[in-house]
């Protein structure tokens, strides 16, 4: 099958080349690239985006995550190329539930750009399939050039590493997350290959861990001492406290389909 792949120099664009490209023939594209001839392709993995919850630039970030992506759904439509897409569970803001028909709730303008698209794809049905996976809190490989936006697993491993400390806000046994690791998210993604319908999904492990319980794993691993400190004053109120992924859609879903 040829597929191509947006953002296929980021973090789980990374990881999804390396695991597609011995079995599938692969066509890559990342922003500001010369674009593309489709006409061959099979199937759109869209992982492109501004990843950053912390980025200001809204029009920045409307022009590659929202305009771009609608763009690219439209010409899969039009030449009916089956296209899958990444969103993100930070469309659920800081609630506590975690059911893909929940009440969206988006805090900044990442999440945002991904709820308009998912309401874009929603409005505008497709012959072709769509499927959107709304991820959790994915970690692995290739996070090297993410900075603070990398996971803890890889912050904290650097910390230990390089000073000798890990560093972690007070309180963060009482922050758990649903932290899904980057091969359970391109195997979702290659199960879907199977499945003969539309729609948007959790992706996630459906359980949680805390962050001490992350820092603690990697003292085992690399050493280190934990240091405590403050959370930052722009962080306190908004800092989100539990994501669960209810995987009870997903499940059901891959059921159906037998895979």
């Amino acid at each position: 099958m040829k597929i191509l792949v947006t953002g296929y120099k980021g973090f789980i664009g990374q990881n999804m080349v390396n695991a597609l490209k011995d079995y599938h023939e692969l066509s890559l594209y990342e922003w500001g690239e010369p674009l593309i001839d489709l006409d061959d392709v099979q199937l759109v993995i869209h992982l492109g985006a501004i990843s950053s919850t912390t980025e200001t630039d809204v029009e920045k970030i409307l022009t590659q995550n929202l305009d771009f992506s609608v763009a690219l759904h439209e010409h899969c439509v039009k030449h009916n190329i089956n296209f899958q897409y990444s969103s993100s569970a930070s469309v659920y803001g800081l609630d506590s539930v975690f059911s893909e028909d929940a009440p969206p709730d988006p805090k900044n303008a990442y999440a945002w750009s991904k709820y308009l698209f998912e309401r874009y794809v929603r409005d505008n049905p497709s012959p072709a399939l769509v499927q959107g996976f709304r991820y959790f809190n994915v970690y692995g490989p290739h996070e090297d050039h993410k900075g603070k936006q990398a996971s803890p697993f890889h912050q904290f491993a650097e910390q230990a590493k390089n000073t000798g400390k890990i560093r972690l806000f007070e309180g963060s046994e009482n922050y758990l997350r649903d932290f899904v690791h980057v091969d359970y998210v391109i195997d979702t993604h290659k199960k879907f290959f199977n499945v003969g319908e539309s729609g948007l999904w959790n992706v996630g492990t459906g359980s949680t861990m805390s962050f001490l319980d992350v820092a603690k794993h990697t003292q085992s691993l690399y050493g280190g001492e934990l240091e405590f400190i403050p959370m930052p004053d722009q962080l306190v109120g908004n800092y989100q406290a539990f994501t669960k992924s209810d995987n009870t859609k997903i499940n059901e879903c891959l059921r159906k389909w037998n895979v």
